[in-house]
């Protein structure tokens, strides 16, 4: 899976590609972010190509939280669709993750915590 990969400061700005994260692509998905996400401490991914997520799609995004909070590190993420945000707040993963409409609030969010 390839990342669009930028550095804001200190934050690592992925952008996901494809148009779903799920049961066909989540266990890649995984595979391929760990070597981006490692030895990081601020990470922030954008979803705004992400139309459907499912179960699994939610179980890694999960796993890249926690790996990075494993580090005292963590993971925001921005961009989603209406549906995307809706399956977040539907399953609570909303009061979980830090969530914002843009990168721009995104990265200031970083920069207050």
């Amino acid at each position: 899976m390839n990342f669009t990969i930028n550095e804001k400061g200190n934050v690592l700005l992925v952008k996901l590609p494809g148009d779903h994260l799920d049961a066909n692509n989540s266990k890649e998905f995984k595979e391929s972010i760990v070597p981006v996400i490692d030895e990081r401490k601020k990470v922030l991914f954008d979803l705004s190509d992400i139309h459907f997520v499912d179960s699994s799609g939610l179980g890694a995004l999960l796993s890249c939280l926690r790996r990075l909070n494993q580090v005292n590190g963590d993971l925001k993420l921005f961009g989603m669709t209406k549906s995307v945000r809706a399956l977040f707040e539907l399953v609570r993963m909303n009061k979980i993750f830090g969530i914002y409409n843009t990168e721009e609030e995104a990265l200031r969010a970083f920069d207050a915590s």
